[in-house]
């Protein structure tokens, strides 16, 4: 039995030592080592299958590492990474020091850009692509960003700028929605071909110049004749009006047709040139092409069935905690609408969806465009729950100041994946939201201890018009509480004590409740009486709660999911400014996520490594009562 061609492939100078005629095997095996390996890890399969051949044609054509490769997003750089030297690692992928899920700097000169969040490649291939021409070099810049990344607004702003300067880049737009083009055919291949070879391109510049020479007005005639004909054909008109030599639709699977463009466009001497390459996501493997989703994002599957593997819930997850409470509310209150961008499913929006579909809005990815649009509806009276990840409403960072906090809009912001999130890593944790969003003027944030906590913020947020609002809540399932029939609206700006105690005071924001509880039963164990309570609200804080706190215990540990300017800073400033610190009796520490990026790991190793477990609650605790106040309780 032969040798699979993948095992002769170290790296892509070894499979630019193939002749064509092998690739399509080359292909074939690298599809089924994909397929293995996410059936093993989990992770996005669909985006993956989808670019193939494209991935393969890529890295024969152009002469990788020198040349860049940039992969929007990432999710489909999984046989990126088989091919670039990686693929003993393959069956690492999203697990403790394991590869990224995404491409990474750090993991491989293959990924010259790390890329997590949408729609970035074009703007970093251009910086490359400057960089490269300042220094004179030589090498080729290719941007690689899907149908679905190209929704946002940057992707334009960045094409825009692309097709004003001239400079060589080239990019490659993976259409696997059929949004755009219509079905690709020997036809549309050769159209294509023709016009970004050589031989066209240098007749097209020599009638250029003839047609120059002639009075202005039957130039610019001419010159919008042949731009009719070819975008008529090609369908690219849009991308030339943005200044890209457009080359497609082609057929993104058949290498007989991409290895000829991509070498003609590799050639070539012109400015940014865009080709259209239509895929299927999913492709070759049959239950992810009949999923509705195409197999986006998969935990581990049995290869031959597809059936994926599903843990036993424990208790319902916040996010459809989230999108089932949504519509609770929306029933008793029309003006009730949710707006997400993308992520219907990723958010619990496509439960409200269901029952509300005319007052649902997926705006695509654009963040930015969501926050001001739902800032829109308010101004109407509308009361929009703009549900966004808190890593991803960082790009919309502006229009929540200006748009929202500044004109003091209603607008409610329910921030999923608060916290670590596993196995998407740091470019996906959300750990700075109660840091940017609490220092906003006019702005309240909740953080949701557990699930039935959760259902009372949706009624907060929903009955709250004086206005905007956050509550933030992780990925993940709840702690398994018994859950509210109907959410019941807080009062702003007050916490509750959980259990009362006498010396140790810990004080929780969000789902780090749970663990605080069990330190504070390790602490009752070892002699130390603790009172635990729940924040609620980072802003505006219990001021009444944290005093007595502060007047009644000896410690005082504040515990969030978040980075340091957060809740902790919050109470800290609290107990400086009415000076509750001046009395010196009083020993007061925050616990926050470390001032690092965590990479990728389960949820509960994250947060040990992070200090924010009850271990870590308990040693901090034991590091303000000093040694010496340690050795007598150990005692």
């Amino acid at each position: 039995m032969s040798t699979p061609l993948l095992d002769t492939l170290k790296t892509p100078d070894d499979l630019r030592q193939l002749p064509e005629s092998q690739l399509r095997q080359v292909a074939d095996e690298l599809r089924t080592e994909t397929i293995s390996a996410v059936s093993v890890t989990g992770g996005h399969l669909g985006a993956g299958l989808g670019v193939v051949e494209l991935t393969v044609a890529l890295h024969y054509v152009f002469d990788t590492p020198r040349d860049r490769v940039i992969w929007d997003v990432g999710h489909q750089a999984y046989p990126h990474k088989i091919l670039t030297g990686r693929r003993d690692r393959i069956r690492t992928l999203r697990q403790a020091d394991g590869l990224s899920g995404f491409t990474k700097r750090q993991e491989s000169e293959y990924d010259p850009f790390g890329a997590a969040h949408s729609s970035t490649s074009i703007s970093a291939g251009l910086g490359m692509a400057v960089a490269r021409d300042l220094e004179g070099g030589k090498n080729n810049v290719i941007a690689v960003i899907g149908d679905g990344a190209m929704s946002a607004g940057m992707a334009y702003e960045a094409m825009n700028n692309a097709g004003a300067m001239h400079s060589r880049l080239i990019v490659i737009l993976n259409d696997n929605d059929m949004s755009i083009a219509p079905p690709t055919g020997a036809m549309s291949s050769y159209l294509a071909r023709l016009v970004s070879g050589g031989a066209y391109r240098g007749l097209r510049e020599t009638a250029k110049q003839l047609a120059k020479k002639l009075p202005k007005f039957i130039y610019e005639k001419a010159q919008r004749a042949e731009e009719f004909a070819r975008g008529f054909w090609t369908g690219g008109t849009m991308f030339e009006e943005l200044g890209f030599y457009y080359v497609g639709p082609i057929d993104g699977h058949n290498l007989d047709h991409l290895l000829p463009i991509l070498k003609n466009v590799r050639d070539s001497e012109t400015g940014p040139i865009l080709v259209h390459v239509v895929t299927k996501k999913g492709k070759g493997y049959a239950p992810a092409e009949e999923a509705a989703d195409k197999y986006h994002g998969v935990v581990t599957f049995d290869v031959v069935t597809g059936a994926q593997t599903k843990a036993k819930a424990n208790a319902p997850a916040y996010t459809k905690v989230f999108g089932e409470s949504l519509a609770k509310e929306a029933r008793n209150d029309d003006k009730i609408v949710a707006v997400t961008a993308a992520m219907p499913t990723g958010t619990g929006i496509d439960l409200f969806g269901k029952e509300f579909p005319t007052r649902t809005f997926d705006v695509g990815i654009a963040e930015q465009h969501a926050v001001t649009f739902a800032a829109g509806m308010a101004t109407e009276g509308y009361k929009p729950f703009c549900a966004i990840y808190s890593t991803f409403l960082q790009r919309a960072y502006d229009q929540v100041v200006h748009d929202v906090a500044i004109q003091n809009l209603p607008v409610r912001f329910a921030l999923d994946r608060a916290g670590l999130v596993g196995a998407d890593g740091p470019t996906h944790a959300g750990s700075f939201d109660v840091a940017y969003l609490g220092c906003l003027p006019n702005m309240v944030v909740m953080a949701a201890a557990d699930e039935a906590e959760l259902v009372h913020m949706v009624a907060t947020a929903a009955a709250y018009d004086s206005g905007p609002i956050a509550f933030r809540y992780p990925r993940g399932e709840g702690v398994g509480v018994d859950m509210p029939e109907q959410g019941v609206p807080l009062a702003i700006g007050r916490g509750r004590v959980v259990k009362e105690g006498s010396r140790i005071a810990i004080l929780s924001l969000g789902t780090r409740l749970s663990e605080a509880l069990k330190a504070a039963e390790e602490l009752e164990a070892r002699g130390l009486s603790t009172t635990v309570a729940d924040a609620r609200f980072a802003k505006p804080l219990d001021e009444e709660l944290i005093l007595r706190l502060a007047r009644d215990h000896e410690v005082l540990i504040t515990v969030e999911e978040g980075s340091i300017g957060g809740f902790g800073s919050y109470v800290l400033q609290l107990l400086a400014d009415k000076g509750a610190l001046d009395r010196g009796t009083l020993k007061a520490r925050s616990l926050v996520l470390p001032d690092l990026y965590i990479d990728q790991d389960k949820p509960d190793r994250m947060y040990a490594k992070a200090g924010l477990d009850a271990a870590g609650i308990v040693t901090k605790v034991f590091e303000a009562l000093g040694q010496e106040e340690t050795r007598k309780v150990r005692a």
